[in-house]
């Protein structure tokens, strides 16, 4: 039996100039890995949250894509369908992820501090203490994370990869984006979703 997941999505602007929800399909196969089925929520934040009261969620994940508004962002729309899913989640003690820019809004929320972030993009690098290599893809780092989290990895210039906070989870790399799932994502996973294994 499968666990569903809400996932928010980034916001592109097509050759149209018109703006569209889109989500990496490389995270359905990611999650099913994980013994969990995404349900997509869009970034209108009455419909998100219909949505997600509508069918039993296990928590939320905050995918990539699009800098936070308060960061020279353009997808305000974004920001606020994410601000009332995490607070949805929170009242229901469900957990949240938050995967590269939703670690750094996960951080921001919470109080941390966000930095412009030089020679992150398009790279991969390892992670300390565990060594393990992972990919890059923000302009943005995590300089400071919000009060009572643990860092559980961080980069050689010392900007915050991963941390724990309560219900909350965040890593600055992209598991959906390997080409097979590593041990540690599907571990991460299952910790705050359940073990379904």
């Amino acid at each position: 039996m499968t666990v569903l997941v809400g996932i928010t999505q980034r916001v592109i602007t097509d050759p149209r100039g018109e703006r569209r929800d889109a989500l990496d399909q490389r995270w359905s196969p990611f999650l099913a890995a994980c013994g969990l089925t995404p349900l997509i929520l869009p970034n209108h934040t009455d419909s998100a949250l219909t949505l997600a009261s509508s069918v039993p969620l296990a928590g939320i994940i905050l995918t990539g894509g699009n800098d936070i508004a308060d960061f020279g962002g353009d997808a305000k729309e974004r920001d606020e369908a994410e601000r009332a899913s995490v607070a949805w989640a929170g009242k229901r003690g469900l957990s949240v992820l938050g995967i590269c820019r939703g670690a750094q809004h996960l951080a921001y929320l919470g109080g941390g501090r966000l930095e412009r972030a030089t020679g992150h993009a398009g790279t991969r690098h390892p992670v300390v203490p565990s060594g393990r290599e992972v990919n890059s893809y923000h302009d943005w780092a995590i300089v400071a994370a919000p009060s009572g989290a643990k860092c559980f990895a961080t980069a050689a210039d010392g900007s915050i990869e991963g941390f724990r906070l309560d219900r909350w989870a965040a890593i600055m790399w992209h598991p959906e984006r390997e080409a097979s799932p590593h041990p540690d994502d599907l571990a991460l996973f299952r910790s705050l979703f359940g073990d379904m294994a």
